[in-house]
Formats: C-alpha cells, sequence, structure tokens
C-alpha cells in the first residue's frame, strides 16, 4: 500500500504510525514516499474514521448514512434529489476569499519565472486553493420536514479528503398520498356526515326490487372501451404528424431522457422512450475517482442544477435553451446509456460482440485516447492481476526486452511495482482499452486473435494456476519456472492477489 494512496491521506500517516503502523522506504525514497506494511491496520483505522463521521452526520436527523471508501459510479442515480438552498457567502468569507486569491496571485507572479519553487511556497499554495475551495463549496440547507425521507453518501474523495453527498430519498422511502375520499368508516359504525343533510342522521338504504330503478338525467363518462378505441385513432394520427416535424421530435426525444435521468419515476412524457443507464455490478476500486467519472459527475450536476425542479415545468424550460444547449444535453444524456464493457458472463457473447464492435466506430469517431483520459497501467488497476509471464511481456512491448530483463528475476510484488514504474511515463494500453484499426475494407484489424473475453478468462486460469503453484514450492523456484533468487518462497509474500475477472 503506497503512502500516496487516498485511504492513507484520509487516515494520515502521522496517524497509521501512532498506531503502531511501520513504512518502509528505498534508500532514496522521499520522505512522502514508501509502502505501508500493516494494510489491515490502515484499514480498521479508515473505517472507524469512516463509520465516526457517519455517525456524526447522522446526528442531522437523516434517514439513511451510507458510509464507503469508493462510492460506485452513478450511485446516486435512481435517486430523488432533494432541493435545497445554498448559504451565501457573508461579508467576511467573501473577504477572506478575495485576501487569499490576492495572495496566490502575488505567489505565482514572484516564482513563475523561477526555475525551482520552494517547497514552502508549494504548500502554502496548496493550502490557499483548499481553504478557497471550502469557502466557496456552500453548504445546503434542506426543508427540515424532508430531511427525514432522505439519506447521504459519505466516501472518500480522490484526495483523500471526506466526500459527503446529501439528500437523496430512496424509491422505497418516498411517501405515499393517502387517497382523500377513502373509506371514512370501514367498521361500518356509527354515523358518517359526508358534509351534506344534519350530522349525526343515519343514512336509511332501501332494499328489494319492488321499484323501478330511475335513470340519471345527466350525461355519464363515456365507456371505457369507446375512450380506448377513441384515443387509439387520436394516437396514429400524432405519430403521423409527429413524423412530419423533425424539430417537434427532437424535443420530445431529448425530454424524455431528460425525465428518466433527472426526474426518477415520472410519467411525464407520451413517448415510451427511457435513457438505459450503464451500470457496473462490480466497478474496479477507484473508477468513480478516475478522470471520465469526475467529468461526467461535475457535468450532470451542472445540468441538474440548471433544469427546473418541477417536472411540469421541463417542457418549457428546455424549450428555453439555444440549439447548442440542447445538443450538449441530448448529447450528455445519451453518453449514459454508452456501453462498451467485456462481461462474461453477464452478458450474452452475441451482445458483446455487437456493442464492443459499435463501441470501435464512437471511438474512431472521437479519436479515443484512455491515456490522454488519465488511464495508467498501475500495480492495483493492473499489473497484480495477471501474470507474471504477461507483465514481462506487456513491458517488452512497451520498453524492450533489455526492460524486462531488468525485472524477470523478481518476486510478484516486487515485479509489480517495478513494472508500473517502468510504463509510468509510457502510452502503452493493455489489448481491451486499444481500438482497432479500421481497414480500407472496413473490417478491424484486431490486436490479438482472440476476443478479449478469451483474454481475461485465460489470465484468470494462469492467475489461480500461478498461485497454486506458488503456494506448493518450497524450494525456491517460481511460478514461471525460474528461480527465486532471492531465496524466498515464490510468491508467498502476495498476500492478497485478486482474480482477474470475476
Amino acid at each position: 500500500m503506497l503512502v500516496g494512496f487516498k485511504r492513507v491521506r484520509f487516515v494520515s500517516v502521522d496517524a497509521y504510525v501512532a498506531a503502531g503502523g511501520s513504512i518502509v522506504r528505498d534508500l532514496f525514497e522521499a520522505d512522502d514516499g514508501g509502502w505501508l506494511t500493516d494494510p489491515p491496520l490502515l484499514d480498521r483505522l479508515v473505517d472507524e474514521k469512516l463509520t465516526a463521521i457517519g455517525q456524526r452526520i447522522g446526528e442531522e436527523g437523516w434517514r439513511w448514512v451510507q458510509t464507503t471508501i469508493d462510492l460506485p459510479h452513478g450511485a446516486a442515480r435512481g435517486l430523488r434529489w432533494l432541493e435545497s438552498t445554498e448559504v451565501a457567502m457573508t461579508e467576511d468569507e467573501e473577504a477572506r476569499v478575495a485576501a487569499l486569491e490576492a495572495e496566490a496571485d502575488a505567489l505565482s507572479d514572484k516564482w513563475s519565472e523561477e526555475p525551482e519553487v520552494p517547497e514552502e511556497v508549494h504548500a502554502r499554495l496548496e493550502a490557499i486553493e483548499a481553504e478557497i475551495g471550502a469557502l466557496v463549496d456552500r453548504p445546503k440547507i434542506f426543508k427540515e420536514a424532508e430531511v427525514g425521507l432522505a439519506g447521504v453518501f459519505v466516501s472518500i474523495d480522490y484526495d483523500g479528503t471526506i466526500r459527503v453527498d446529501r439528500g437523496f430519498v430512496r424509491p422505497e422511502d418516498e411517501p405515499v398520498d393517502e387517497e382523500a375520499d377513502g373509506d371514512q368508516n370501514p367498521a361500518g359504525e356509527g354515523p358518517v356526515d359526508d358534509g351534506e343533510g344534519d350530522a349525526g342522521v343515519p343514512h336509511v338504504e332501501t332494499r328489494g326490487g319492488d321499484v323501478e330503478p330511475v335513470e340519471d338525467e345527466g350525461l355519464k363518462p363515456l365507456p371505457d372501451r369507446l375512450v380506448a378505441d377513441l384515443t387509439a385513432w387520436r394516437t396514429l394520427a400524432l405519430q403521423d404528424a409527429f413524423a412530419q416535424n423533425p424539430q417537434l421530435a427532437f424535443g420530445a426525444v431529448l425530454h424524455a431522457f431528460v425525465l428518466s435521468l433527472f426526474y426518477r419515476h415520472s410519467h411525464a412524457s407520451c413517448l415510451g422512450l427511457r435513457v438505459a443507464e450503464v451500470y457496473f455490478s462490480n466497478p474496479p476500486e477507484g473508477l468513480r475517482d478516475s478522470g471520465p467519472a469526475r467529468s461526467i459527475d461535475a457535468r450532470h450536476a451542472a445540468w441538474r442544477e440548471r433544469l427546473p425542479q418541477a417536472e411540469a415545468e421541463l417542457w418549457d424550460a428546455l424549450i428555453a435553451l439555444d440549439a447548442n444547449e440542447q445538443a450538449s444535453l441530448f448529447a450528455h444524456c445519451a453518453s449514459l446509456s454508452v456501453n462498451a464493457q467485456i462481461d462474461p458472463g453477464q452478458s450474452a457473447r452475441s451482445d458483446i460482440a455487437g456493442r464492443v464492435a459499435h463501441s470501435h466506430v464512437l471511438a474512431r469517431v472521437v479519436a479515443l485516447d484512455p491515456i490522454a483520459a488519465g488511464w495508467r497501467a498501475t500495480g492495483d488497476g493492473y499489473f497484480r492481476h495477471v501474470t507474471k509471464a504477461r507483465i514481462l511481456a506487456d513491458v517488452t512491448e512497451a520498453r524492450g526486452a533489455e526492460f524486462a530483463g531488468m525485472i524477470d528475476h523478481l518476486k510478484k510484488p516486487d515485479m509489480v511495482r517495478e513494472a508500473e514504474t517502468l510504463l509510468e511515463q509510457s502510452d502503452w494500453l493493455p489489448e481491451p482499452l486499444r481500438t482497432p484499426v479500421e481497414q480500407e475494407s472496413g473490417e478491424e484489424t484486431p490486436v490479438e486473435d482472440v476476443s478479449a473475453a478469451e483474454v481475461l478468462v485465460r489470465e484468470t486460469h494462469a492467475v489461480e494456476n500461478e498461485v497454486a503453484a506458488s503456494e506448493a514450492d518450497t524450494d525456491g523456484t517460481e511460478a514461471d519456472g525460474t528461480v527465486d533468487r532471492d531465496g524466498g518462497d515464490g510468491d508467498d509474500d502476495w498476500d492478497t492477489l485478486p482474480v482477474a475477472a470475476e
């Protein structure tokens, strides 16, 4: 566990050491580098701190508080977000922000041309940024009567700070409106005052078949069957007219998309369209903190702030947007249904093949670059999930055989760490992240002859075999047949080795 990981930042190195933990550093390792030797201790400290924060927030009166290290991307979707008002900054707070910004500008101007900036200047600029962020990020006030219906997500943000998302109502917690005209006297006992006539006078019911019923001279509602027939005719007429107005059609589809994403359980559209959002049943650690996830969340939050609280006002609000704004909102809504995941066991092979092939088409149009989007080949994110043979092959492909030869004798934990360092500045991508090149004939040139799903399955079996071989090995021989030059017992010190694809 690296010192720079967000869980370590959340607890702090000092708290970890004070609790009895230790840190291992290389000879030339910086003071803020190194590895934690007691991950279970760190897990306990993280859990204790998160629980304490959750309990404190729960005292605000929320119905539920969910604490987690990594909040899954899209966890709040499907929940109703409570309307709130933002607390305005006081004059003193505005003055403080202005003073901090002036100080930051002065420091930047002073040191912008210098080849080296002192550490204390960096630290001061970071402190200024953090204080401004705390002042500008205003708390929100919710209606007291609604707080008891809603809950809070508490998680650790990408930089180790606490993240609190308040005011989300689960569907099962939504209030149920009692019918005002329900049975007011279910027991059938005593008089009922229906607002007409004298209270307390019992209702007299005449029974018998001797009296001919008198037909109500007023207009009765049309029969349900007739209403269904008439509205079927109207539906076809509306479909035909709708098809002849492309601008209206675009607006109506946008309206339906926005309703399904921002106004849950809404039935305010006559179009049978909803955005089928993509959710990951078992997302990798840190996915929510990735650059694309933060960008999507920020864009979603920005649109949510712009849209009206009442769904009845949405149509007029969308019509008021200019063409570029409508197109941007449409693209955001549609993007949440894009699915390029290869998930063997969760989807049929034909479904996976079709959607992945189409994802390549989209990726080529947008010139998708996972490296530019922030992906890196890290130990936790990639190397520790594959075999040593795969690590060496990847390093060879990315940097050359001579670099692979520098690490081929290492045990698994050390090889993972060194491979991450070697590929830190590389633009190398594993096969599932690559977009195949399209040939002139229109056929794609795959990176490998086998599907990515088959690659993952093979890696899973290989990792399992490697672990089994490592556990059975007692003579210093590594799982891949090489000799452990450190004289250890193979990969036994690799405490947790997750399966590649579950």
